[in-house]
């Protein structure tokens, strides 16, 4: 498999990369990223031959068909880190809310969190990677709040790899905060900066493109990369559950191999979605995906009118913290899988230098037929929390937001798959509120009362972590 540069050649890049150069050195001329050069297909038969696999089998049959260039032995290595998720037969469990309503539950690795299925691999590829050649790497991660735990989680004293991980103050969980910032690996760096996640995504950019900063770190021997999914290393495995979370569906005889079914996504940065879109058009029978954002609308305002306008958009807080992004990196794969590098750098530069761009008609057009939808309100969250747990599902409100596009999107009577991004713990006193109405609660007593009025426990690497020392206390100025 090769990779191309979303916004074309510069002269000063090569114009196709592996993909263990890719994920090694993922940002590419004229500040954009990799993309495949082309995708696989996985149709029906693929499809059936996996009917009956593994979840470990069935990655294994998906980086196959990408034919990329990382050696047997650590892609076996890479997978068998979903045997230590809660339930090695089954590391991401689909179940059923309501008859038309699945929830593929992504949370069920060591970070609770959907970024530990692409993350825990990731790092044991590029680990892999660096070790072989025999270099030394600074990952970068920039976190609205999952990221850095899973990227700490998997490469903390991993050989040739330092992790730097910036985090905005304030604007993640309790819970997500305490799982960085009481990290005690030596090779861990996290750092608070007194700004919004964008602020740690264009400082992540600008790091990456930096001429000097790669020749300061080539000094000293040290080659620079990113945890971001701007890494296309993250994506590939982010396909994977995609198909299997279909073949659940078959498998549960909710529908018959081929039928088509919603993908319905709760977005930020747009990796998960753009996993979903890479499935759709590798071969799996889906008839659109539901892209749920919180009151930060971006994303719900491109696909609705094609306007990517920020010049009077603003980070609020929300309830559902990892969805507060203006600028969505893994949009302009969208763009340059659909209309090619030459518009993608038109349309991206505009967006840096004027914060706005407006697809075309026929742009519109082509979106709109892949992609459908709508963004929720805090109290629109809170209820949907309350509602499905009354009716026995417990989410948390990232979740949540898919459950009114559920309801306003969806154009044909088919199943749909919610994505279910983090466990409860991660979010304790929104559903608190959203339960009981309390607020103000601290996460430790939201995490008991939500325990005890759902007759569940809390996770004991959620519960260690309000006892830990606090060994990253870096906060900055943006």
């Amino acid at each position: 498999m090769q990779f191309i540069e979303t916004r074309g050649n510069d002269g000063q890049h090569p114009e196709n990369l592996s993909f263990s150069q890719a994920i090694l050195s993922p940002i590419s001329s004229f500040g954009g990223i990799y993309s495949p050069v082309s995708l696989p297909a996985l149709g029906e038969d693929f499809l059936s031959q996996h009917l009956a696999s593994s979840y470990k089998t069935l990655a294994r049959g998906v980086l196959d068909a990408f034919e990329i260039d990382i050696d047997s032995a650590t892609i076996d290595q890479a997978l068998a880190l979903y045997d230590e998720f809660d339930d090695p037969a089954n590391p991401v469990p689909v179940v059923k809310v309501y008859d038309d309503l699945y929830v593929s539950e992504l949370y069920h690795g060591p970070t609770r969190a959907f970024k530990d299925m692409a993350l825990q691999p990731f790092g044991v590829v590029l680990s892999s990677i660096a070790q072989q050649r025999k270099e030394n790497y600074l990952i970068l991660a920039a976190t609205s709040g999952d990221t850095g735990p899973a990227a700490l989680e998997t490469f903390k004293n991993k050989a040739n790899v330092r992790v730097a991980c910036m985090y905005p103050v304030g604007g993640t969980s309790d819970v997500q905060r305490l799982q960085m910032v009481t990290e005690n690996a030596d090779n861990l760096k996290v750092i608070g900066v007194k700004g919004d996640f964008d602020d740690t995504q264009n400082a992540l950019k600008r790091l990456l493109a930096s001429a000097a900063f790669n020749q300061k770190l080539k000094e000293k021997h040290i080659y620079l990369s990113a945890a971001n999914s701007v890494n296309f290393g993250r994506i590939i495995f982010q396909t994977i559950y995609h198909i299997h979370s279909y073949l659940e569906l078959v498998r549960q005889k909710a529908i018959d191999l081929g039928e088509k079914v919603y993908l319905n996504v709760p977005s930020g940065n747009f990796g998960n979605a753009l996993g979903g879109y890479y499935a759709m058009q590798m071969g799996l029978p889906v008839e659109k995906i539901l892209i749920a954002s919180n009151k930060i609308y971006i994303l719900t305002q491109l696909i609705k009118t094609g306007a990517y306008d920020l010049r009077t958009q603003a980070v609020v807080p929300t309830t559902s913290p990892a969805m507060d992004i203006l600028k969505s990196s893994n949009i302009e794969r969208i763009l340059f899988d659909l209309f090619g590098s030459a518009r993608t750098r038109e349309l991206m530069l505009q967006l840096d230098n004027e914060k706005y761009y407006q697809l075309n008609a026929d742009e519109l057009e082509t979106i709109q037929a892949i992609f459908a939808a709508d963004f929720c309100e805090d109290a629109e969250g809170k209820a949907y929390i309350k509602k499905t747990f009354e009716q026995g599902y417990l989410m948390d409100p990232h979740t949540a937001t898919c459950f009114k596009t559920y309801e306003t999107c969806r154009e044909k009577n088919l199943k749909t798959i919610v994505y279910s991004t983090a466990e409860w713990t991660k979010f304790s006193p929104v559903i608190a509120n959203a339960l009981t109405g309390e607020i103000d609660t601290r996460d430790i007593d939201a995490l008991k009362s939500i325990a005890e009025n759902a007759n569940i426990k809390i996770p004991a690497m959620i519960n260690e972590l309000f006892d830990k020392e606090i060994t990253h206390k870096c906060v900055i100025e943006k």
